[in-house]
């Protein structure tokens, strides 16, 4: 993933340290999005029927729809795409075989990150898809990236969480659009740190309570939590670093095309922590799960929490009208603490 600078562009006094403990992370880590088998069933049962209106089942579903329109645009040249932070660049390469199956082989698509190893997986990745005409690889800070040309499109897969100077990266990608370019993004815009704010901790707890001890045990930290501790993953990495300021910038920078916002409270129960202790074939797990999403949706409509999670499509140029769910708008999602 590509690493992180202060709010003011200006590099902490342990922007070193963190790049190293980042890349150390994944160095060898092989597959970034793998989730619990719980998640599946929850996205499946819940998210995917949302995300399916707009023609499309999957982040990736997103990635390959928009950048299949794009490259139709296009006949004279090659469409030029980037994804940011692509890390081993699984979705790039994954959407350029998509493309290259329905016939088109008119782009070309960059991939920027700072963790060379990660990139070296990418491109072993592309040979054995036989996609390297497609997917080029570039190794880079994307902090202070600077774009040294226009884009048909921008993709950023889970990657700005992982920022802190949001603001030079958003006017990076939006100086380097087209005016006919799309900006596409799948990402965590909840707390900082992936913390949860107190509405929605409070409801965690509830929910809690109703766990056997079996369901406590963090996965991750290697530690049973009689409650849940909300705990701080920017404290040595830049695992949500300024997640809480995506959306808000978002909103001021760019226009949407779709927003979907989702997840909240689910979260705890689902994702890597704690989703492992729960059995997706088990009638109980799956009860709890069903009425632990029916409190989130809930609470998100009412506005009480906001969505920690989003799929959105951007423009530099104002749309007619964009894609939600309900009432969850981008400016409704805004979270102001």
């Amino acid at each position: 993933m590509g690493a992180a600078a202060s709010p003011s562009s200006k590099p902490q006094p342990d922007y070193s340290a963190r790049i190293a403990a980042e890349q150390n992370i994944y160095n060898n880590c092989l597959d970034v999005h793998a989730l619990p088998e719980i998640f599946h069933y929850w996205s499946n049962m819940y998210l995917r029927p949302k995300v399916e209106t707009f023609g499309f089942s999957s982040p990736n579903g997103l990635f390959d729809k928009y950048l299949e329109i794009q490259c139709r645009k296009v006949s004279h040249r090659a469409c030029q795409f980037v994804s940011i932070g692509a890390g081993n660049c699984d979705a790039e390469i994954a959407a350029a075989a998509t493309l290259r199956k329905k016939g088109l082989q008119n782009f070309i698509l960059h991939c920027l990150d700072l963790n060379p190893t990660m990139l070296e997986r990418g491109r072993v990745a592309a040979e054995e898809q036989e996609v390297t005409d497609n997917v080029h690889f570039l190794q880079g800070d994307f902090n202070d990236w600077q774009p040294a040309q226009d884009y048909d499109a921008v993709i950023a897969n889970q990657s700005l969480h992982h920022v802190t100077n949001l603001e030079g990266l958003f006017d990076a990608i939006r100086r380097s659009l087209k005016p006919s370019g799309v900006f596409i993004t799948s990402d965590m815009i909840g707390r900082n740190g992936h913390l949860r704010w107190p509405e929605a901790l409070e409801i965690v707890h509830e929910f809690w309570r109703e766990l056997p001890e079996k369901y406590r045990y963090n996965q991750c930290l290697r530690r049973y939590e009689e409650l849940f501790e909300d705990w701080d993953c920017s404290t040595e990495s830049f695992e949500g670093i300024r997640a809480q300021d995506i959306l808000p910038l978002l909103v001021e920078m760019f226009h949407f095309h779709v927003f979907v916002g989702f997840a909240n409270v689910i979260d705890m129960f689902v994702d890597r922590p704690f989703g492992h202790n729960f059995d997706a074939t088990a009638t109980w797990d799956r009860d709890f799960i069903d009425r632990v999403h029916a409190r989130d949706e809930l609470e998100m409509a009412r506005g009480r929490v906001k969505p920690t999670h989003m799929m959105a499509v951007m423009s530099t140029i104002p749309v007619g009208r964009t894609g939600v769910i309900g009432a969850l708008t981008p400016k409704f999602c805004v979270r102001r603490p």
